[in-house]
């Protein structure tokens, strides 16, 4: 078949060649273009909280979890369509690697769309509900509105270079984002510092730039003789396809939604403290996201690696490549989590210099930065069950700690404690009970047993 004879081009193989190797150089530009996504991200918060305030910087952090909430699920389907395509690589079916991908982006799009008007409709309900500031309500309502209506390049970014990394290829996709990330920080330079715009005007960068870099990705999905070949005649979804990827990635939307969901229920006590404790809660959340990088992007290599591996049918070298995971992870994050308590007063601050903003924030990071090996280790077992095809076990794991018991457990302490410092001990408690869990899990089951007869099948968990 044509389809048959077509080049990898971009794409990698990850299933030959030095394990070490291959996981850290295929996450390096992972990592790389995870700086400037975060850079992306973290430029609203940094520009309106030096040129317009406090109150504005808590627009946006308040913000940040809800955003967080309604687009995970999409992202977490879009993790499971790439574990399915890099299944199907490392077995060299590129017929079925095809048809999941136009599957793939033709899902999103309507996913995008209708996320846009959910967002658009329900903004002012959604953060009325989560008692945000009355100062800040009005300035959180336009960004969050303006955010969500250019969501749904958002959502196609996401699978676009989800289907390329899944093939392999994670050095196109850092050159698209730091080309678009370059024109958000400049848009959004322009449009508050040079033309005093509002707080929306981030948000209407942001759209601007993310849309720009759906270009680019289609751009390079277009090219022929490439195994990630997009072509818009054969837009249509598959059953059996879809499916499948759903099987995979439906644990983990669910999971990264219902997480979201916890995430809001803390950001709804801290707005209870005030427009100081909203920003400086939502300055330590941009700073831990690119903290928290490196991990990230390991685990994102590593599940590819996985699933790569897998599907070519070579184990040893998926348990080879889990075991260094394991060791590498924790140990850069606990390196990192010092540098964050040490340099959290400078970190904060670059942010917004207002005394209780600083007070805030320094005390969670100094709080939860010390137990990021705990959430490393998390990450990275979560990510090795998720390029085996069972990603019902870290959803269940993670549903169950990191969503009920940190609501149960925010739910009881702030009503019987009036102090937020017993809010920021929600993470590292949780964090400390799910790396237990996952460390018994993993030590007494034998996660890719059953993948080599049908290593595409995901199993029964």
């Amino acid at each position: 078949m044509e389809l048959a004879q077509r080049s990898k081009g971009a794409s990698k193989d990850l299933t030959v060649g030095s394990v070490k190797k291959n996981i850290l150089t295929f996450a390096l530009p992972i990592l790389i273009s995870q700086i400037f996504q975060q850079f992306y991200n973290i430029a609203d918060s940094l520009i309106v909280g030096n040129f317009i305030g406090k109150n504005a910087l808590a627009a946006v952090s308040t913000s940040g979890n809800l955003i967080f909430l309604l687009i995970s699920f999409f992202e977490g389907a879009a993790m499971g369509a790439g574990v399915v395509i890099a299944k199907y690589f490392g077995a060299n079916e590129l017929d079925k690697v095809s048809k999941a991908i136009h599957t793939n982006i033709l899902f999103g799009f309507i996913c995008g769309v209708i996320l846009t008007v959910f967002g658009v409709a329900l903004t002012p309900y959604i953060l009325k509900l989560m008692q945000t500031d009355q100062e800040v309500l009005p300035l959180a309502i336009e960004y969050f509105r303006y955010y969500f209506i250019g969501v749904l390049a958002v959502v196609m970014y996401n699978i676009f270079t989800g289907i390329m990394r899944a093939v392999g290829d994670s050095k196109r996709p850092l050159i698209y984002l730091i080309v678009s990330s370059v024109l958000n920080i400049g848009l959004d330079i322009l449009f508050v510092k040079g033309l005093g715009f509002g707080v929306a005007s981030c948000a209407v960068a942001t759209t601007l730039s993310q849309f720009f870099s759906v270009i680019l990705c289609v751009i390079q999905l277009k090219k022929k003789n490439t195994v990630y070949y997009f072509q818009f005649k054969k837009l249509r979804i598959d059953k059996e396809m879809l499916s499948e990827m759903l099987r995979y990635g439906l644990p983990t939307g669910v999971q990264n939604s219902v997480i979201g969901f916890a995430n809001v229920i803390v950001q709804t006590n801290i707005n209870i403290f005030g427009a100081d404790a909203m920003a400086g809660y939502g300055a330590y959340i941009k700073i831990e996201g690119i903290a928290f990088l490196p991990i990230n992007c390991i685990a994102m290599a590593l599940s590819t690696f996985i699933g790569q591996n897998l599907g070519a049918g070579k184990y040893d070298r998926a348990k080879e490549g889990a075991k260094f995971g394991l060791i590498i992870s924790p140990i850069t994050a606990e390196i990192i989590g010092i540098l964050c308590f040490i340099l959290a007063p400078f970190l904060i601050g670059a942010f917004n210099r207002t005394q209780g903003v600083l007070s805030f924030g320094v005390r969670e990071m100094r709080i939860e930065s010390l137990f990021y090996f705990l959430l490393s280790f998390s990450h990275i077992v979560a990510a090795i069950l998720r390029g085996a095809g069972k990603a019902v076990v870290p959803m269940m794991i993670m549903l169950a700690i990191w969503c009920v018991f940190r609501i149960i457990y925010i739910t009881v302490i702030a009503d019987l404690l009036h102090d937020i410092n017993y809010i920021y001990l929600a993470y590292p408690i949780t964090w400390t009970m799910s790396s237990v869990v996952f460390l018994i899990y993993y030590r007494k089951s034998d996660w890719i047993h059953g993948l080599g007869e049908k290593p595409i099948v995901p199993q029964d968990e």
